[in-house]
């Protein structure tokens, strides 16, 4: 069975708009995703979609405009409070169009000065009803609830207030719905199987927080960070943004370089700085050949009527067991005994260990886990002149690489028919290989 992954591969960060654009570039419909995107119920904001060239990689530029009543009081604010999040005061001045919006409003949309929490700001309570006053699915919505709240917490306990004291500035607040929002709906339209990201590059250099200058990465990014691999290299510049970082937080299983997988698409979002290597986040939807990830239940027993595993066995099965069979060991004194191994999924090693507990004569347990690789199985039913036959194929990338008749099927024909159980199964293989191979 084949997984279908979504790689991040965070070599220049990652925020909000970039996940986007990288996103919708992996192929995405449009329409469908700005339809979803209208469930929220905001009229304060437009988006912009459009393509375009970092140090000439063509990627997904995907911007949030605001309304000018919205920007303007952004720009009072943020001025009269000093609360922009820029590197120097050059940028600031050539950039201020694109960069303000989704580079700068990630740290401070979080307003936690008590005295005066702005008339227009919305705590994670105000945006969370925004979310489930939508129209859109489930996923999307506990998706983007998780998101906000990993934000949120590192916020609260980097400025040592409660969830609730937390405040979501209006313009930020609405460039991190959209983002977050945005994330989702691209995520589930998707339909992958496992999210994983590569070491995530926070840039370096100096930001200017709410309460002071701090080195990169901002004290929002690096709490969300905790846990995942990440480097700084190359830019003078914040790279990874708290809504970026709580992305992958929220979404990915694993984290590292690039599992072993074969790549089908890929996709670019193009952020908003210019620098001498390409500022775009890289994203890849590839498929994996699954492994399952098993429990081997093993256990030594030399002091038990072996007629009690003709009754163990299929109970054990009944129960979750994948396999079970035992291995005629000597142990100490001489003694002739049988290792009984039981491999089971984990959901099903408590029950299988309590039944091998209660149901033999043993007193201990090995448990390891393990690893299986298996060929791609399903079941066909082919015509003998003894009648209706299964039989099971097995492939590997689509190449028919064995098959075997069900005993089950042959066992019940001989006992109907009288026919020996060996003819029977000779005679499918036949008409297996005719159908198969043959054709």
């Amino acid at each position: 069975m084949e997984k279908r992954i979504l790689y991040f591969d965070c070599f220049s960060g990652i925020s909000g708009d970039m996940t986007i654009g990288a996103l919708l570039d992996l192929g995405i419909d449009q329409t469908l995703f700005l339809a979803e995107l209208n469930k929220i119920q905001l009229d304060e904001y437009e988006v912009e979609i459009k393509k375009g060239l970092k140090k000439g990689v063509s990627g997904t530029d995907f911007t949030v405009h605001l309304h000018s009543d919205v920007q303007q009081h952004s720009h009072q604010h943020d001025h009269g409070h000093q609360h922009d999040h820029h590197h120097d005061s050059h940028e600031h001045k050539h950039d201020h169009k694109h960069e303000h919006k989704h580079e700068e409003h990630e740290h401070k949309h979080l307003h936690n000065e008590e005295p005066h929490v702005h008339a227009h700001s919305r705590n994670l309570s105000d945006i969370y009803k925004i979310i489930d006053n939508s129209n859109l699915s489930e996923f999307v919505k506990e998706t983007s609830k998780k998101i906000f709240l990993i934000v949120a917490e590192a916020e609260a306990k980097i400025h040592a207030k409660t969830i609730d004291d937390v405040h979501f500035h209006e313009v930020g607040a609405v460039d991190s719905i959209v983002d977050i929002i945005g994330a989702a709906i691209c995520v589930e339209m998707l339909k992958v199987d496992e999210i994983q990201c590569s070491e995530i590059n926070l840039g370096s250099g100096f930001v200017h927080c709410e309460h002071g200058i701090f080195p990169v990465p901002a004290p929002a990014t690096l709490e969300i960070l905790t846990g995942m691999p990440v480097y700084s290299k190359n830019a003078k510049k914040e790279l990874t943004t708290p809504t970026g970082a709580a992305i992958l937080k929220a979404l990915c299983s694993g984290y590292g370089s690039a599992p072993e997988f074969i790549v089908e698409k890929i996709g670019y979002g193009l952020g908003k700085r210019d620098m001498e290597t390409p500022n775009v986040l890289r994203v890849m939807i590839a498929k994996k050949k699954s492994t399952d990830s098993l429990i081997m239940l093993e256990t030594n027993i030399d002091n038990m009527n072996p007629e009690i595993y003709s009754y163990l066995f299929p109970k054990l099965l009944d129960n979750g067991a994948l396999d079970v069979f035992t291995t005629a060991i000597v142990m100490k004194k001489n003694r002739p005994a049988n290792i009984l191994s039981v491999l089971c999924k984990e959901k099903n090693a408590e029950q299988i260990e309590s039944l091998l507990f209660t149901e033999t004569s043993t007193l201990g347990i090995r448990k390891y886990k393990v690893e299986r690789a298996e060929l791609d199985r399903r079941l066909e039913k082919i015509s003998t002149k003894y009648g209706e036959i299964t039989i099971k194929i097995a492939s590997k990338n689509g190449e028919i690489i064995k098959f075997s008749p069900e005993y089950e099927d042959c066992s019940r024909i001989a006992s109907e028919t009288g026919v020996p159980l060996i003819q029977i199964y000779n005679e499918a293989v036949m008409e297996g290989q005719r159908k198969i191979f043959m054709q």
